[in-house]
């Protein structure tokens, strides 16, 4: 057994009886520590009460959230025409000044649009001369117009009358015509007839002829008797030939008859269509009488072609502005000074009106921080924010309260809740809060980009900046050193590494 576990373990009940009690100095240690431990506790009360303290002040005055991201504008650069892309001039994370060319398209297609738009105003242009030309030439030769159509009147009535004359002698030819063809048919059926009858006593003749001379050789009948039967059958004979000659006169003369009858109906028929030419040319001769007559109506008509001339003139002017315009669209310049980031094109790709080619994103940042209704009591634009960035732990950057969006972020969703069906359930909303970084601080020493998370902290106990105070966003630094040789400090070595 060591002196010390002598010392400290506590004495046996031999012991006691055997040595006498320690005196009192050996307690002493042992109320010491028991002080030193009291006095310990007591200092650790002290300060984790006067630590509560300070963080439940602080906490009264100020409020953070860290459902909070860096934003900024995006500006999405997109063609205004449809075609190739020709060359690209910028390429990713690359730095641009407004002003900078970024994409040529093919222009070869617009220029040729804008020579043929320029042909076209010419051409308007053209007839627009001729048409007040026209204005001229109208007022003066109107008079000159009006008496040559009197005159041409005059002429087409004598013409129609001199044709109605000649078409109704074409009438009268034609009803003689017909009359005559009635005749000769009239005459033909008679000689048609006479040759039927003619026929029927030449047989009847040469039947008794041939009865005669048999009976002559039986001695029946006379010399005389037969004689007399011959010169019957050669008479009738005879007869016959006449009638079918004067039928086939007949026939000839009918046919004469048509032929004149179809003369008189063609020469009707020419002084017909000549009569309505006549009426036509006695009309047309009218219409340009009156047109000529109204020459005052000629020269307004005139002078209101030349006013349509000019409006073609003015759409002309129009439609070459709009190749102008088309043209100078196939070079795309940077809107603004900014970073070139999402770049999707290519040279000899085809894009089309709207397409995203490139975005840029200016040096402007801001925050948004998504506050919970309970927190706005007594935030205020223009109250100082402690932001602190996920990316750069430890490295506090300063700013200020700028605005507060009229809205909560559910309000303002694709489907915002319908609170009216009955079955409500009352969350604690968000409102964004809009939170500027101040020129003056380590945002300007620190790469930002949007999307980036963060952790603000506004002090909402301090007194709101006037608006007039309010600062802008952040300031970029030396920008006109090149984006890639930009140095940006490393967090926590202090030192700078290329970016």
């Amino acid at each position: 057994m060591t002196p010390t576990q002598t010392e400290t373990s506590p004495p046996s009940r031999e012991s006691s009886e055997s040595f006498p009690a320690a005196p009192p100095h050996h307690d002493k240690p042992r109320k010491f520590r028991q002080i030193m431990l009291k006095a310990v506790m007591v200092l650790i009360v002290v300060a984790g009460c006067v630590i509560g303290i300070h963080f439940y002040l602080h906490a009264r005055g100020h409020e953070s959230t860290d459902d909070a991201y860096i934003a900024g504008h995006i500006i999405a650069i997109s063609p205004r025409v449809a075609t190739h892309v020709a060359k690209v001039h910028v390429d990713d994370n690359e730095w641009v000044k407004a002003g900078d060319l970024l994409v040529e398209l093919a222009p070869e297609d617009f220029a040729a649009r804008l020579g043929a738009a320029q042909a076209a105003l010419e051409a308007a242009q053209a007839t627009f001369q001729s048409s007040r030309i026209d204005v001229d030439l109208t007022t003066v030769t109107a008079t000159s117009a009006n008496d040559e159509a009197g005159a041409n009147v005059e002429t087409a009535r004598a013409l129609l009358e001199t044709a109605q004359a000649l078409a109704a002698a074409s009438a009268s030819q034609r009803d003689q015509a017909r009359a005559q063809i009635e005749s000769a048919t009239a005459a033909l059926a008679q000689a048609e007839a006479e040759v039927d009858a003619a026929k029927a006593q030449q047989q009847r003749d040469a039947l008794d002829l041939g009865r005669n001379r048999k009976l002559a050789g039986s001695g029946a009948v006379s010399q005389q008797e037969l004689d007399h039967a011959l010169a019957s059958e050669r008479m009738s004979s005879a007869n016959l030939a006449a009638a079918e000659k004067k039928v086939q006169t007949q026939r000839a003369m009918v046919r004469q008859a048509e032929a004149s009858l179809k003369a008189a109906e063609d020469n009707m028929r020419q002084a017909g269509a000549q009569v309505s030419a006549r009426k036509a040319q006695l009309g047309e001769s009218q219409a340009r009488l009156k047109g000529a007559r109204t020459a005052t109506q000629q020269v307004a008509k005139s002078q209101s072609q030349t006013k349509v001339t000019q409006a073609e003139i003015d759409k002309a002017r129009a439609e070459v502005e709009q190749a102008r315009l088309n043209l100078s669209y196939t070079r795309i310049y940077a809107p603004t000074d900014g970073f070139v980031t999402a770049k999707a094109v290519k040279p000899g790709s085809y894009v089309q009106v709207g397409q995203s080619l490139l975005a840029i994103v200016p040096h402007e940042l801001w925050v948004v921080a998504n506050f919970k209704e309970t927190q706005l009591t007594r935030m205020r634009p223009g109250q100082p924010v402690t932001i602190t960035v996920d990316a750069y732990p430890g490295v506090p950057f300063s700013g200020h309260v700028d605005s507060v969006q009229h809205g909560t972020g559910a309000a303002f969703s694709l489907l915002p809740p319908e609170n009216a069906t009955g079955n409500f359930v009352k969350v604690v909303q968000r409102v964004p809060v809009k939170i500027a970084f101040d020129p003056s601080g380590q945002s300007q020493r620190y790469l930002l980009v949007p999307g980036m998370s963060v952790v603000p902290e506004v002090n909402i106990a301090a007194p709101a900046r006037q608006a007039g105070d309010r600062l802008n966003a952040q300031v970029v630094p030396n920008l006109a050193t090149p984006v890639r040789e930009r140095a940006w400090p490393s967090v926590g070595a202090g030192k700078a590494v290329s970016r």
